[in-house]
Protein backbone atom coordinates (compact mmCIF):
# COMPACT_ATOMS: atom_id res chain seq x y z
CA UNK A 1 0.00 0.00 0.00
CA UNK A 2 1.49 3.47 -0.72
CA UNK A 3 0.66 6.23 1.61
CA UNK A 4 -0.34 9.88 0.56
CA UNK A 5 0.99 12.44 2.82
CA UNK A 6 -0.82 15.71 2.29
CA UNK A 7 -0.25 18.28 4.30
CA UNK A 8 -3.05 21.49 4.51
CA UNK A 9 -2.47 25.15 5.60
CA UNK A 10 -4.80 27.73 4.48
CA UNK A 11 -5.59 25.93 0.92
CA UNK A 12 -9.35 26.41 0.99
CA UNK A 13 -9.57 27.50 -3.35
CA UNK A 14 -7.48 24.17 -4.14
CA UNK A 15 -8.03 21.43 -1.53
CA UNK A 16 -11.03 20.07 -2.76
CA UNK A 17 -9.37 19.62 -6.90
CA UNK A 18 -6.08 18.32 -5.25
CA UNK A 19 -8.34 15.67 -2.85
CA UNK A 20 -10.22 14.90 -6.24
CA UNK A 21 -7.11 14.47 -8.29
CA UNK A 22 -5.16 12.19 -5.78
CA UNK A 23 -7.58 9.71 -5.40
CA UNK A 24 -8.54 9.89 -9.22
CA UNK A 25 -5.10 8.51 -9.95
CA UNK A 26 -5.16 5.30 -11.74
CA UNK A 27 -2.13 3.78 -9.09
CA UNK A 28 -0.83 0.17 -9.18
CA UNK A 29 -1.53 -0.60 -5.63
CA UNK A 30 -3.63 0.02 -3.03
CA UNK A 31 -3.65 4.04 -1.43
CA UNK A 32 -4.49 5.86 1.59
CA UNK A 33 -4.83 9.54 1.36
CA UNK A 34 -3.78 11.17 5.02
CA UNK A 35 -4.49 15.13 5.05
CA UNK A 36 -3.55 16.65 7.77
CA UNK A 37 -4.83 20.12 8.53
CA UNK A 38 -1.77 22.77 9.72
CA UNK A 39 -3.68 25.00 11.51
CA UNK A 40 -5.78 26.70 8.41
CA UNK A 41 -7.40 29.87 9.33
CA UNK A 42 -8.79 30.54 5.83
CA UNK A 43 -11.85 28.49 6.48
CA UNK A 44 -10.46 25.07 4.82
CA UNK A 45 -11.91 23.23 7.65
CA UNK A 46 -15.30 23.71 6.44
CA UNK A 47 -14.43 21.84 3.54
CA UNK A 48 -13.21 18.34 5.44
CA UNK A 49 -16.97 16.74 5.91
CA UNK A 50 -17.06 17.06 2.17
CA UNK A 51 -13.84 15.04 1.38
CA UNK A 52 -14.76 11.79 4.12
CA UNK A 53 -17.04 9.84 1.60
CA UNK A 54 -13.89 8.04 -0.13
CA UNK A 55 -12.61 5.56 3.05
CA UNK A 56 -9.24 6.40 1.58
CA UNK A 57 -9.25 10.21 2.89
CA UNK A 58 -8.21 10.25 6.83
CA UNK A 59 -8.13 13.39 8.11
CA UNK A 60 -6.02 14.67 10.95
CA UNK A 61 -5.59 18.45 12.67
CA UNK A 62 -3.47 20.38 14.27
CA UNK A 63 -5.15 23.33 16.70
CA UNK A 64 -2.46 25.56 15.64
CA UNK A 65 0.11 26.21 12.54
CA UNK A 66 3.11 24.02 13.29
CA UNK A 67 4.69 23.79 9.81
CA UNK A 68 5.05 21.87 6.66
CA UNK A 69 7.18 19.30 8.58
CA UNK A 70 5.07 18.42 11.61
CA UNK A 71 2.26 18.25 9.39
CA UNK A 72 4.24 15.19 7.86
CA UNK A 73 5.66 13.81 10.85
CA UNK A 74 1.50 13.70 11.88
CA UNK A 75 1.05 12.21 8.44
CA UNK A 76 3.80 9.48 8.40
CA UNK A 77 3.33 8.44 12.09
CA UNK A 78 -0.54 7.71 11.00
CA UNK A 79 0.43 5.77 8.10
CA UNK A 80 -0.20 2.05 7.16
CA UNK A 81 1.12 1.60 3.79
CA UNK A 82 4.36 0.45 2.76
CA UNK A 83 6.00 3.55 1.14
CA UNK A 84 4.94 7.22 1.49
CA UNK A 85 4.74 10.12 -0.65
CA UNK A 86 4.52 13.92 0.09
CA UNK A 87 1.57 15.53 -2.00
CA UNK A 88 1.09 18.81 -1.62
CA UNK A 89 -2.55 20.70 -1.75
CA UNK A 90 -1.54 23.35 -3.89
CA UNK A 91 -1.88 21.98 -7.42
CA UNK A 92 1.99 22.52 -8.15
CA UNK A 93 2.53 19.09 -8.53
CA UNK A 94 0.38 16.42 -10.48
CA UNK A 95 -0.90 13.43 -8.92
CA UNK A 96 -1.14 11.67 -12.41
CA UNK A 97 3.14 11.16 -11.80
CA UNK A 98 2.73 9.20 -9.17
CA UNK A 99 2.90 5.94 -11.07
CA UNK A 100 5.97 7.15 -12.68
CA UNK A 101 7.39 7.11 -8.83
CA UNK A 102 6.37 3.95 -8.71
CA UNK A 103 7.79 2.05 -11.74
CA UNK A 104 11.24 1.55 -10.58
CA UNK A 105 10.31 0.07 -6.76
CA UNK A 106 7.82 -2.69 -8.24
CA UNK A 107 11.10 -2.88 -10.53
CA UNK A 108 13.26 -3.64 -8.25
CA UNK A 109 15.79 -1.18 -9.47
CA UNK A 110 15.24 1.51 -6.82
CA UNK A 111 13.90 2.46 -2.58
CA UNK A 112 13.86 5.90 -2.80
CA UNK A 113 12.73 8.05 -5.99
CA UNK A 114 12.30 11.95 -6.47
CA UNK A 115 10.30 13.03 -8.68
CA UNK A 116 12.70 15.85 -10.60
CA UNK A 117 11.63 19.33 -12.15
CA UNK A 118 12.21 20.86 -15.16
CA UNK A 119 12.17 24.58 -14.56
CA UNK A 120 11.18 26.64 -17.95
CA UNK A 121 9.90 30.31 -18.22
CA UNK A 122 6.07 28.80 -18.47
CA UNK A 123 6.48 27.02 -14.97
CA UNK A 124 9.29 28.33 -13.04
CA UNK A 125 7.96 31.18 -10.18
CA UNK A 126 10.77 33.32 -10.26
CA UNK A 127 14.76 33.07 -11.34
CA UNK A 128 15.97 33.36 -7.61
CA UNK A 129 13.62 30.38 -7.08
CA UNK A 130 15.52 28.33 -9.35
CA UNK A 131 18.59 29.63 -8.20
CA UNK A 132 18.17 28.88 -4.75
CA UNK A 133 17.04 25.13 -5.57
CA UNK A 134 19.63 24.83 -7.61
CA UNK A 135 21.94 26.38 -4.80
CA UNK A 136 20.69 24.16 -2.37
CA UNK A 137 21.02 21.12 -4.52
CA UNK A 138 24.53 21.95 -5.66
CA UNK A 139 25.89 22.28 -2.27
CA UNK A 140 24.01 18.30 -1.14
CA UNK A 141 26.09 17.15 -3.84
CA UNK A 142 29.74 18.90 -3.13
CA UNK A 143 28.64 17.68 0.66
CA UNK A 144 27.75 14.16 0.19
CA UNK A 145 29.48 13.44 -3.24
CA UNK A 146 26.50 12.43 -5.52
CA UNK A 147 24.50 13.87 -7.81
CA UNK A 148 20.74 14.67 -7.63
CA UNK A 149 18.99 17.33 -9.24
CA UNK A 150 16.19 18.66 -7.27
CA UNK A 151 16.44 18.62 -3.88
CA UNK A 152 13.50 20.60 -2.80
CA UNK A 153 11.20 18.63 -4.89
CA UNK A 154 7.59 17.63 -2.72
CA UNK A 155 7.67 14.03 -4.58
CA UNK A 156 9.93 12.08 -2.55
CA UNK A 157 9.03 8.31 -2.72
CA UNK A 158 10.27 6.76 0.35
CA UNK A 159 10.00 3.47 2.60
CA UNK A 160 7.53 4.06 5.30
CA UNK A 161 9.73 2.13 7.97
CA UNK A 162 12.69 4.13 6.20
CA UNK A 163 11.09 7.67 6.69
CA UNK A 164 10.14 7.25 10.19
CA UNK A 165 13.43 5.70 11.10
CA UNK A 166 15.16 9.13 9.65
CA UNK A 167 13.24 10.93 12.81
CA UNK A 168 13.08 14.28 11.16
CA UNK A 169 12.83 16.82 13.49
CA UNK A 170 12.34 20.40 11.05
CA UNK A 171 9.37 21.09 11.97
CA UNK A 172 8.89 23.89 8.82
CA UNK A 173 10.49 23.90 5.19
CA UNK A 174 13.46 22.82 6.08
CA UNK A 175 12.56 19.03 6.43
CA UNK A 176 13.38 18.79 3.00
CA UNK A 177 16.93 19.38 3.41
CA UNK A 178 16.70 17.26 6.46
CA UNK A 179 15.48 14.22 4.86
CA UNK A 180 17.56 14.27 2.03
CA UNK A 181 20.83 14.85 3.93
CA UNK A 182 19.95 11.99 6.26
CA UNK A 183 19.42 9.64 3.01
CA UNK A 184 22.62 11.02 1.49
CA UNK A 185 24.28 10.25 4.53
CA UNK A 186 23.00 6.43 5.13
CA UNK A 187 24.58 5.73 1.43
CA UNK A 188 21.09 6.42 -0.33
CA UNK A 189 20.95 8.03 -3.77
CA UNK A 190 17.21 8.66 -4.94
CA UNK A 191 16.43 7.40 -8.15
CA UNK A 192 14.91 10.27 -10.09
CA UNK A 193 11.64 10.20 -12.73
CA UNK A 194 10.81 13.70 -14.55
CA UNK A 195 7.29 14.95 -13.22
CA UNK A 196 5.15 17.82 -14.15
CA UNK A 197 5.06 21.42 -12.35
CA UNK A 198 3.24 24.25 -12.23
CA UNK A 199 4.35 27.67 -9.62
CA UNK A 200 1.77 29.60 -8.43
CA UNK A 201 2.63 32.66 -7.45
CA UNK A 202 3.01 34.66 -4.44
CA UNK A 203 -0.26 36.45 -4.46
CA UNK A 204 -2.28 32.53 -4.98
CA UNK A 205 -0.61 31.54 -1.78
CA UNK A 206 3.30 30.38 -2.27
CA UNK A 207 4.79 30.15 1.21
CA UNK A 208 8.37 29.49 0.61
CA UNK A 209 10.74 32.63 1.19
CA UNK A 210 14.62 33.20 0.62
CA UNK A 211 15.36 32.41 4.58
CA UNK A 212 13.76 28.80 4.00
CA UNK A 213 16.65 28.56 1.20
CA UNK A 214 19.60 29.95 3.79
CA UNK A 215 17.93 27.25 6.64
CA UNK A 216 18.11 24.41 3.91
CA UNK A 217 21.87 25.42 3.42
CA UNK A 218 22.37 25.14 7.18
CA UNK A 219 20.73 21.73 7.56
CA UNK A 220 22.72 20.37 4.75
CA UNK A 221 25.78 21.11 6.59
CA UNK A 222 24.55 19.86 9.96
CA UNK A 223 23.40 16.91 8.58
CA UNK A 224 27.02 16.45 6.78
CA UNK A 225 29.42 16.89 9.57
CA UNK A 226 26.95 15.96 12.89
CA UNK A 227 28.75 13.17 15.13
CA UNK A 228 27.94 9.62 14.00
CA UNK A 229 25.76 7.71 16.37
CA UNK A 230 27.58 4.42 17.43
Amino acid sequence: MLSILMPVYNERATLASAVKAALNVDYPCEIELIVVDDGSTDGTRELYPSLTDDPRVKIHMHERNLGKGAAIRTAATAAIGDYVIMCDADLEYSPTDIPALLVPVIAGQAEVVYGTRTFGSHNAYSYAYVLGNKGVTTLANVLFNCYISDLETCFKLIPAALYRDLDIRETGFGMEAEVTGKLLRRGFRPYEVAITYRARSREAGKKLAWRDGVEALWILLRERFAPRHA
